[in-house]
């Protein structure tokens, strides 16, 4: 049975996961510019999944894909960062990271299945 809707998408489900965790973790920081790009880039994984989903081929739900996981390299890059900032801790870091990877591993899954 085949998918009927973007929400059933399990990378759309995770990446939603990972920005409820993103932005709870930089409510409170004062450097605006870096919790907005660090949202931004959280939120544009599954917005991108959501898109593509909707688009008329594999193609160009497979071209949003791509965005999705260049946006979530983006939040990956912008954790490391976070942690050599100090605006997380080192025991925050190792599960961030792994939603990161799970996520960008459901999506070239996604992706590999759509080029078939």
């Amino acid at each position: 049975m085949a998918i009927q809707k973007f929400e059933d998408v399990i990378a759309w489900q995770k990446a939603q996961d990972l920005a409820i965790i993103i932005y709870t973790i930089f409510r409170p920081s004062k450097d605006f510019g870096f919790k907005d790009q660090i949202c931004r880039s959280v939120v544009s994984i599954s917005n991108n999944i959501a898109e593509g989903f909707d688009r008329s081929s594999n193609a160009d739900f497979s071209r949003f894909l791509f965005i999705a996981l260049a946006s979530c390299s983006e939040t990956k890059s912008m954790l490391y960062l976070a942690e050599k900032l100090g605006y997380i801790s080192s025991t925050e870091m190792p599960q961030l990271i792994e939603m990161t990877e799970e996520v960008s591993k459901i999506i070239r899954g996604l992706i590999k299945s759509l080029t078939k």
